[in-house]
């Protein structure tokens, strides 16, 4: 039996690891409890560095150490810089990022070493991230870190965009990767003809090609699903005025906009053609209250008819930018104008035949995977970029399909085919207030929950919201239709209170026709 190890019993081994974890938990406790005696002692020492650097190199996720080698590494070069300690630290968060190369606290107080170092070494932190990220190409952390010390280093984007292109062909399931191109590809491949849009038409069908290889290699991996639904994306509507609405009879007025604004801001101003009373804009109200709002209402004003041909709405933002809208005098009390909405961006023709063929591939993937969840709604995507009228019956119904297929984002899909539904009945109806401004807006049988674009909504003379399912969270948003005559809500879901009618007169009071209820 000599020479043999003797092989502990579990019991044993549970009673080994117990000790262990008692020793050093009383190890840690007596650490940090003289810790915090020097902490109030303000005894920021060497022994400070030296204890918390057993503790951290066990553990490097505690912050407030990290805060306490700060601490004394500021009251050790109070007098003269020393690139040695520093180099010091820098050796010891290497050895920190071994027990944890995910640590957030590590990452951080690195960054915070270089940035007090006298002489910090930029690139040789970049060479360390590309050791990091062999060692396992998907921590996050290190590129985050890697997109830092890049810009301090003053790498080329293109060096680091032919690295990312690397790490993606070893491996697509690289997500960090994915997005590190998304910034870099806007800083080399700029779209000159529409600053709106991320990239140019010309690299935006290269990327296209690359991310359906990447797609197609694992459809149940998300990464390159996600970054195609980047390339795809239309960018944020820039600021500009929607609509307005004016009534003089009623001395009543509404102007929307794409985006938020402040009309009280000392740098705003809004001014008409045909009206001194529009430019004074402390008078112009938020529905909802807020500094920033989509939707903006003037009450009891002074103008008249006004015999000119063209009227024109000039808006000056923060930042000086002049926007304009023409609008029309339509009979002798109401002033309209409104834009057509563009809710989806326009691919070039070469960009088009890419969108086309990768909906094809996306079609026979379906046929051997019918329930692949990331195929469907990028088919769905694909489409809405191609021709959103001729395919609108397949999204809808792609996205029905993924709330069965992937119920755990029911809600989100929901979401979105809301959306599209909306877009699609508001383009439609802003066609027609081009010759009929007072045509209604049918927002039926849509199954809607909530109520969205409110800047479309307002200036709507007759709503119909039947056959929705629409929650009482969402009735606030009537206080934006001050110019709602009819509202048709028949057949609206149950899960509104009794007494719906008076909650929605409370937030819009302007309704003289009010339909709910069977």
């Amino acid at each position: 039996m000599h020479g043999r190890l003797k092989v502990r019993t579990s019991a044993e081994e549970a009673l080994r690891k117990k000790k262990e974890r008692e020793v050093k938990a009383q190890a840690f406790r007596a650490g940090m409890g003289r810790i915090l005696q020097k902490k109030q002692a303000l005894e920021l020492d060497q022994e400070m560095m030296d204890l918390t650097g057993k503790i951290l190199g066990a553990n490097p996720d505690i912050a407030t150490l990290w805060n306490l080698r700060r601490m004394c590494i500021e009251q050790f070069v109070q007098d003269e810089k020393d690139q040695a300690l520093f180099d010091k630290d820098l050796g010891f968060t290497e050895l920190c990022l071994q027990v944890n190369p995910k640590s957030y606290c590590a990452w951080h107080h690195r960054c915070w070493i270089l940035e007090n170092a006298p002489e910090p070494n930029w690139k040789r932190e970049v060479d360390l991230c590309g050791h990091y990220l062999k060692l396992d190409e998907r921590n996050f952390h290190c590129w985050d870190y890697r997109r830092y010390v890049a810009e301090k280093a003053q790498i080329a984007p293109k060096d680091e965009l032919d690295f990312c292109t690397d790490k993606i062909q070893n491996n697509f399931s690289n997500y960090s990767s994915w997005h590190y191109r998304s910034k870099l590809l806007p800083i080399l491949f700029p779209n000159q003809d529409d600053p709106s849009r991320p990239i140019s038409e010309a690299k935006l069908k290269e990327e296209l090609e690359l991310v359906l290889t990447a797609a197609f290699t694992d459809p149940n991996d998300s990464s390159a699903w996600f970054y195609q639904r980047w390339l795809l994306g239309n960018s944020q509507p820039p600021l500009d005025i929607v609509a307005f609405r004016m009534d003089l009879q009623r001395q009543l007025a509404v102007i929307t906009f794409s985006r938020p604004v402040n009309l009280n801001h000392e740098n705003v101003k809004l001014a008409a053609s045909f009206s001194k009373d529009i430019s004074e804009v402390a008078v112009w109200k938020a529905p909802l209250e807020k500094s920033y709002s989509l939707t903006w209402i003037l009450n009891k004003f002074s103008a008249e008819k006004s015999s000119q041909d063209s009227l024109t709405i000039t808006f000056t933002d923060e930042d000086s930018t002049v926007h304009t809208i023409q609008v029309k005098q339509i009979d002798d009390s109401t002033i309209f104008g409104i834009k057509q909405p563009k809710f989806d961006y326009e691919f070039g023709s070469a960009v088009v035949t890419v969108l086309k063929t990768q909906l094809e591939s996306c079609e026979q993937l379906l046929e051997f995977e019918p329930d692949s969840k990331w195929t469907l709604l990028t088919a769905a995507m694909l489409m809405k970029a191609i021709d959103r009228v001729q395919f609108y019956p397949q999204m809808i119904s792609n996205l029905e399909k993924l709330q069965t297929v992937d119920p755990l984002r029911k809600g989100y899909y929901s979401d979105i085919l809301q959306k599209w539904s909306i877009e699609n009945r508001l383009v439609e109806w802003t066609a027609r207030l081009q010759d009929q401004p007072n045509a209604a807006l049918d927002l039926s049988g849509l199954g809607l929950t909530h109520l969205a674009f409110e800047q479309y909504l307002a200036i709507a003379d007759e709503l119909d919201l039947s056959g929705n399912a629409l929650t009482e969270t969402s009735l606030i948003k009537f206080k934006n239709f001050v110019f709602c005559r009819k509202l048709s809500m028949l057949d609206n879901s149950q899960a509104l209170a009794n007494d719906t009618e008076a909650a929605i007169r409370k937030f819009c009071k302007s309704l003289s026709e009010l339909q709910y209820g069977p």
